[in-house]
């Protein structure tokens, strides 16, 4: 396997694992009942557009699940599932030739009285492992494929017969489908337990935060509470943005290595550590890191026996990652890596007979190739400046109407009730932290203001946190009782990984506040508060 995906499966790239999160019982609502599920197959009403193809239902016993595929999306065990009854719904829309599956499970007994829809990763609309996670603790849960591919790794679907972009798929993969996920889901409930559920939520990273932000913007009663993380919103700008080490490393032919990467991480690291009151291996806010890779010109480093001198050119290189892309004007175009996240796998270079070039990570470049240049054979290893510029403007002015999850106007979110928890790793190396944080103030900007958008939106940023990666964390708790009980998180409790491999616990601050050490164990969470930047 390409060693850069067991790196995101070793971050956590939307392992099914990661969706399970313990609710404490105080934030349960009273349980529906000990009767079992009616396992039958109901004939869901559906959205205008949609009909139903199909239905199955299927008792599961109780067991380990074994998640279909190979990592990093696939290939893992989930244990001690309880005994569900399976319901599939088929969907297709007329004319488009699609079939598109929901999944519900209802767990036969426990069932807390929740649904939850979860979300998937890359170019998987969904994630069957992480509905696994989510009957362990009680709720009835599903998923839709949306009729794509559910490896996430192959968009191969993108481009219809004709060599055009297949619209039909496209709209389900950024909206559609997981909209006919939440009224099917609560249908389906409804049908088996002879009553609605008592609150209904939406789980997801990356991909899945993206579809969690869509459903807020376009579909505002769907869910009581949205668990949005490390959210792929701004979808054209970062995707195109993921290409721009590739382009630096091209135009400056220069390619670091992996150790002369790493060397300019432990030297941000040791110049910004402290800036948060002590040394613990994090950077607490790299907001205020300044560091100036210039400053590491002459530094030896040896990797893999071969001694290496840091030039000019290698610190020109991390100087323009970490300040993002930008066109020839010098004007940004979108965010930049964050300051102490890896490198790679989005300034990957391969060497072969003598010659280094660029590996581009395969989400984005097949977003380019698939989708925006409409050609599967479209090499983005060798891009200039200009050509990814224009490349830039064309993804965005053709695909952010319908995949962009940019709309600040969360208004009708706001009125329905709803409430949207987002944490994103400040050392994210795939989605860059700051495309939040910018969309968090636009909707402040449309929206009254920070303490107003509080009331229903809350950000929290997570310290040396890299992809969908934060542990132990208590967000879908938060949650549950920011819906259910009316109090709105002002932390959330996690622990972090520190740059020398061990974990601390911490409290990870709400934005726009970063967590400072006052006194004591710098291990310990209550060693910090959070103040104003």
């Amino acid at each position: 396997m390409d060693r850069r995906l067991l790196r995101l499966a070793a971050a956590g790239f939307s392992l099914a694992a990661a969706a399970a999160v313990n609710v404490p019982a105080s934030a349960a609502p009273a349980a529906a009942g000990s009767a079992p599920p009616a396992c039958a197959p109901v004939r869901p009403a559906v959205p205008d557009g949609a009909a139903v193809a199909s239905v199955t239902a299927t008792p599961v016993p109780a067991g380990t699940f074994q998640v279909p595929g190979t990592p990093p999306l696939g290939g893992g065990q989930v244990a001690d599932v309880p005994a569900h009854c399976e319901v599939t719904v088929t969907l297709t829309h007329p004319g488009a030739n699609d079939l598109a599956t929901v999944r519900i499970w209802l767990p036969e007994s426990g069932w807390n009285g929740r649904f939850q829809a979860v979300g998937g990763s890359a170019y998987a609309a969904g994630n069957i492992g992480s509905v696994a996670a989510a009957v362990k603790q009680g709720y009835a849960a599903g998923t839709t494929d949306a009729g794509v591919d559910t490896s996430g790794l192959d968009s191969s679907w993108a481009l219809n017969g004709q060599g055009r972009v297949d619209t039909a798929l496209l709209e389900n993969f950024a909206s559609r489908s997981v909209h006919e996920l939440a009224v099917v889901g609560k249908q389906v409930v409804d049908g088996a337990y002879a009553h609605t559920a008592f609150h209904s939520y939406f789980n997801g990273c990356s991909t899945g935060g993206r579809q969690g932000y869509m459903e807020a913007q376009r579909y505002p009663t769907d869910f009581d509470g949205i668990n949005a993380d490390a959210p792929a919103v701004n979808w054209n700008q970062f995707e195109v943005a993921s290409l721009w080490p590739q382009v630096v490393m091209n135009e400056q032919h220069t390619y670091p290595t992996a150790c002369e990467f790493n060397l300019f991480n432990q030297a941000a690291l040791k110049a910004c550590d402290k800036l948060d009151g002590v040394a613990d291996g994090l950077i607490g806010d790299p907001n205020r890191c300044d560091f100036d890779p210039r400053r590491l010109i002459g530094a030896k480093v040896v990797c893999e026996g071969k001694e290496y001198t840091i030039g000019a050119a290698d610190a020109e290189v991390v100087r323009r990652i970490w300040d993002g892309p930008r066109d020839s004007d010098g004007r940004r175009l979108w965010y930049g890596l964050p300051i102490g996240a890896d490198f790679l796998p989005l300034a990957a270079s391969t060497t072969a007979d003598g010659v280094t070039t660029g590996s581009p990570f395969v989400v984005p470049a097949q977003w380019v190739a698939n989708f925006v240049q409409k050609q599967p054979g479209y090499s983005a290893a060798n891009l200039t400046y200009p050509q990814f510029a224009e490349i830039f403007k064309k993804a965005r002015a053709e695909f952010d109407p319908v995949i962009g999850t940019r709309d600040a106007d969360l208004s009708a979110f706001r009125r329905a009730g709803g409430k949207l928890l987002t944490w994103h790793g400040d050392a994210d190396q795939l989605i860059p932290t700051r495309g939040t944080v910018d969309y968090r103030k636009r909707v402040e900007d449309r929206m009254g203001g920070s303490a107003k958008v509080d009331d229903f939106y809350r950000v929290f940023l997570a310290p040396g946190v890299s992809h969908c990666a934060l542990n132990d964390v208590d967000d879908l708790a938060a949650l549950t009782a920011w819906v259910e009980q009316g109090k709105a998180p002002d932390v959330l409790h996690a622990t972090l990984p520190t740059a020398d491999g061990r974990t601390v616990a911490r409290e990870v601050c709400r934005y726009p506040m970063v967590s400072r050490y006052t006194h004591g164990d710098p291990n310990a969470a209550s060693s910090f508060r959070c103040v104003k930047p």
